[in-house]
């Protein structure tokens, strides 16, 4: 089979962007061919349709001119460059099927009615709320908001909902109204997958009218046991650490996990305290070294943005993984890989992350925001670590038997199957 990708990166940038890459790699595997369309960017990886991809746009700038500004706009609301483009690769490279990720804004929708005009048979896997929100998180002022029930996008302009900045909101409640009203481009879409149940079943709540299939994220699990390893758990500051993973941006709670690391920090000033790790970048590095520094908080270290073994070895000499958020995660690669390293997670008990992580098996959930409650789970491992060794093979073991690729790729299959001949 034939398989269009489309996402706005082609490198891995965050958790969509690994779920498209490496969805595209496990099909490879399988005897599928691979076509690709996405944006240019100095980091992509090669690839043989690159030719056909859409010049790199920086959206969140205040550099560019006037002109600059509504050319990116009427980029977002529809792209005649990207169907154009499209179209070219299609003519050179037909395919069976098209399988979108991320399109919002760098690509936009403008591409499913090239797809649509030819026939090809289109699923969509879902990574975040913009089908029913202008800012992507159903979130406004760091906290969970659905104001934009049934369809209601003008209440993103009373909340300035996107970066704060009424013309950001303004643009992109015209881009929702023009694509969900006007034209219903999203009818274009065949299947919508969801990798959580709390997706799917919060986009039924808000109005979303599509059909919509449940795929959690898989992982190479093969690759990860090897990484495990037998990691020792001593009891002082140097191996007592937890680890945080990911972009280091509002949402995702970092300031609460500071506030935690800090009770515990007065509270065992003169015996033994967890060194809460915090890897990755993102528009709060400054003011969370900032909020360490000006605090006194010295159980804190930051390393900035780790990839591959670097990353993961910091990952397994943890004695568990934490997932702060404070907005309605999906399925998060963060739990999943830690998991797949036999390392258990404490995470929010909000959006998908309880369908990953089973109290007292895989790890731990604490209440989102409670940064006294989140130490108190921290303050259970710290008194005895030996329940969380069990933990982390439990959680290798959910990965292995249900998130495992040959799990996914049948599921797949049996998706792509209802819509391709």
């Amino acid at each position: 089979m034939n398989i269009l990708h489309i996402n706005k990166f082609h490198y891995f940038r965050g958790g969509a962007e690994a779920v498209y890459l490496n969805t595209a790699r496990l099909l490879e595997s399988k005897g599928h061919r691979s076509v690709f369309f996405s944006m240019h960017h100095p980091q992509n990886i090669p690839c043989e349709t690159s030719c056909y991809f859409l010049p790199y746009v920086e959206l969140h700038t205040n550099n560019s001119g006037m002109m600059s500004k509504l050319k990116t706009g009427g980029r977002i609301l529809y792209f005649f460059e990207a169907k154009k483009l499209l179209s070219q690769l299609l003519d050179k490279y037909p395919v069976d099927i098209a399988h979108l990720h991320n399109i919002y804004h760098h690509i936009s929708p403008s591409i499913l009615h090239v797809l649509k005009k030819r026939k090809i048979p289109v699923v969509m896997t879902l990574h975040d709320y913009k089908m029913v929100c202008a800012s992507y998180h159903l979130q406004a002022f760091e906290k969970p908001c659905e104001a934009c029930y049934g369809g209601k996008y003008f209440m993103a302009i009373k909340k300035r909902c996107v970066k704060e900045s009424l013309a950001k909101t303004l643009l992109s409640t015209s881009e929702m109204y023009l694509h969900h009203k006007a034209l219903d481009i999203y009818d274009n879409v065949d299947i919508f997958i969801s990798p959580s149940r709390f997706l799917k079943d919060k986009l039924s709540e808000m109005g979303f009218k599509k059909e919509i299939v449940c795929l959690p994220n898989y992982i190479d699990s093969e690759k990860f046991r090897g990484l495990s390893g037998d990691v020792k758990r001593q009891r002082d500051k140097k191996e007592n650490s937890l680890v945080y993973f990911g972009r280091l941006s509002p949402e995702k709670g970092l300031l609460t996990l500071i506030e935690a690391a800090k009770i515990l920090y007065q509270g065992n000033k003169h015996n033994n305290c967890a060194t809460v790790k915090i890897i990755g970048d993102g528009p709060m590095r400054e003011e969370l070294r900032e909020k360490v520094k000006s605090d006194g908080i010295d159980n804190v270290r930051f390393f900035g943005y780790m990839k591959g073994e670097d990353l993961y070895r910091e990952i397994r000499n943890s004695m568990a993984a934490v997932l702060p958020s404070e907005w309605y995660e999906n399925n998060p690669m963060s739990v999943i890989e830690a998991f797949a390293m036999g390392i258990p997670v404490i995470g929010a008990r909000i959006g998908g992350i309880p369908e990953l992580i089973r109290d007292n098996e895989t790890g731990l959930t604490f209440q989102p925001g409670n940064a006294e409650d989140l130490s108190e789970k921290i303050e259970t491992l710290l008194a005895d670590s030996s329940p969380f060794a069990e933990m982390g093979k439990k959680a290798q073991q959910f990965v292995e038997d249900e998130l495992n690729q040959e799990k996914h790729y049948r599921k797949l299959m049996e998706i792509y199957g209802q819509i391709a001949l």
